[in-house]
């Protein structure tokens, strides 16, 4: 993990920034003789969508996918827990997922393959100073597709990549990664705190279980179309988790509890008071 700090900060203070409209030459094909290179002994961090696209695509459900195919790094200094792809644990270290014809799971494969060779920097992240993003070109020795004659816009890159919908998708996501409580060096999330942000997040077969198997929607209002969108469909029921991270981790109004149970809470309150 150190050294993907340092990465992060050389990227912030000496890599050129790049907007849309620059351009870069590089184009990735079977012909290329570094083909499928990149795809090994690579650290790769998912994202809440990646994990829903590929447990989707191998038709698996969340648990098994991230008991599989994934590993969380511990690190005290890292603020919410992070899930990163597992590589192959014997000599080549390749992704699982990539076969001598390339990515086998290409349709739904994760942002940061679909960026690369661009990144995209969220100083705010790393530096209190700067907030504008800006992207940046990894420009590796090993990878020959530099060399083909194909210029693109970071633009264009994006959009015939498919970036675009992961971007959306992620948004809300990284509110919550970005969110001032985190930016606040003394704060941590205590154990519980932090299983709830994993589950929300990454573990969504089980974070569908804590809603519709516990008294969940007897004490909180949810009217009975969003319940519907959360019972069938991924996206809706991750989108709902991160309105629940506002509420659970950042005490924000963006759930409502039943006035039943505010009234209770309350009586609660007042017994403890009294002895």
């Amino acid at each position: 993990m150190k050294e993907i700090q340092r990465l992060k900060e050389a990227i912030l203070k000496e890599y050129p920034r790049m907007t849309k409209d620059d351009t870069f030459t590089f184009k990735c094909h079977p012909g290329v003789p570094c083909f499928n290179q990149c795809c090994r002994d690579v650290n790769i961090f998912l994202t809440p969508y990646d994990i829903l696209r590929l447990k989707k695509s191998l038709g698996i459900t969340s648990s098994e996918f991230l008991a599989k195919y994934t590993i969380s790094p511990f690190d005290k200094n890292l603020p919410y827990p992070v899930v990163m792809l597992k590589m192959e644990e014997d000599e080549t270290k390749r992704c699982p997922f990539v076969t001598d014809q390339g990515c086998g799971v290409y349709g739904d494969r994760p942002w940061a393959c679909r960026m690369y060779p661009l990144g995209l920097a969220s100083p705010g992240q790393q530096n209190q100073e700067e907030t504008e993003e800006f992207y940046f070109l990894l420009e590796e020795a090993m990878c020959k597709g530099f060399g083909e004659d194909h210029k693109q816009t970071v633009a264009q890159w994006i959009t015939e990549q498919g970036i675009e919908e992961y971007n959306e998708a992620g948004e809300e996501f990284k509110e919550i990664t970005l969110h001032k409580f985190f930016q606040e060096s003394d704060k941590k999330l205590p154990p519980q705190k932090i299983e709830m942000f994993f589950t929300a997040c990454y573990n969504l077969d089980k974070f569908r279980d804590f809603l519709f198997k516990t008294s969940f929607f007897d004490k909180f209002e949810v009217d009975e179309r969003t319940q519907k969108e959360i019972k069938e469909d991924d996206h809706a029921l991750l989108t709902f988790g991160y309105r629940w991270l506002r509420f659970a981790l950042f005490a924000e109004p963006t759930m409502t509890m039943k006035d039943e149970v505010v009234e209770s809470k309350k009586r609660e309150m007042e017994k403890k008071k009294q002895k």
